[in-house]
């Protein structure tokens, strides 16, 4: 049993992640330790450095940070007395031997009901697809993409007028709301793990500059669809 908080690492990098990081913070039930995120990236018409939103967060908080350009640079020595790392939207690979070193191992929160929409763009994909209904799952992460065992899943609607954006930002705050209690229930170790039916994946693949484009020989409904998860 866990007497006292967890202690963790955090990797994340858009606005997703950064919620998430609020809620961790907010609550104060566990200590982040460390936070990785991409490193900063030109934006805009000036080209400038822009920092992730999980970095203006941890800045604010005045967490420790660490960027590492490749998945080699994030090495099992970062994540010493580390009980859970937690990953969110992070955007680079994890490599097993970082996978085994905390005391609970890494976990991942994706926005989609595995085994269906692994992959990096779930939400958009399951718009696009007509799906009615998505969600968050909360999984143990192993080498595989989203192949990890489940620890919780929680269901959200897709409404016929929902965009990617709409939904994003629901899914984002069931992604807050459920972590501090899982992560508590995971140190306690009260945490039954399901593992995912592969016949039953999908996969959602990154969106490319190309599908902005509109291919008018697709039925209206396919094209409606298109437009709000792309939005």
């Amino acid at each position: 049993m866990n007497q006292g908080k967890l202690r963790l690492a955090f990797a994340g990098t858009p606005e997703l992640a950064r919620i998430v990081l609020e809620s961790l913070i907010k609550a104060d039930q566990h200590q982040v330790e460390l936070v990785f995120t991409q490193p900063d990236m030109p934006a805009g018409r000036g080209r400038k450095l822009k920092q992730s939103e999980v970095k203006q967060c941890a800045l604010e908080h005045g967490l420790s940070i660490l960027q590492p350009h490749h998945a080699q640079e994030l090495k099992p020595e970062h994540l010493q007395n580390i009980d859970i790392m937690l990953i969110v939207a992070y955007g680079l690979l994890i490599t097993p031997e970082v996978l085994a070193k905390p005391k609970y191992g890494c976990i991942n929160i994706h926005t989609s009901l595995l085994p269906r929409w692994r992959g990096a763009a779930p939400i958009q994909r399951a718009i696009e697809a007509g799906d009615k209904e998505s969600g968050i799952t909360i999984m143990q992460m192993d080498a595989g993409l989203d192949t990890g065992p489940i620890i919780k899943q929680l269901p959200c609607p897709i409404l016929d007028d929902d965009t990617g954006g709409t939904l994003h930002d629901r899914l984002a705050r069931i992604s807050a709301d459920a972590i501090n209690p899982i992560l508590k229930e995971i140190g306690d170790e009260q945490i039954n793990r399901l593992q995912q039916d592969d016949t039953h994946s999908t996969y959602a693949h990154k969106i490319s500059k190309q599908e902005a484009s509109i291919d008018w020989t697709k039925s209206a409904i396919e094209i409606e669809r298109k437009i709000r998860a792309f939005n």
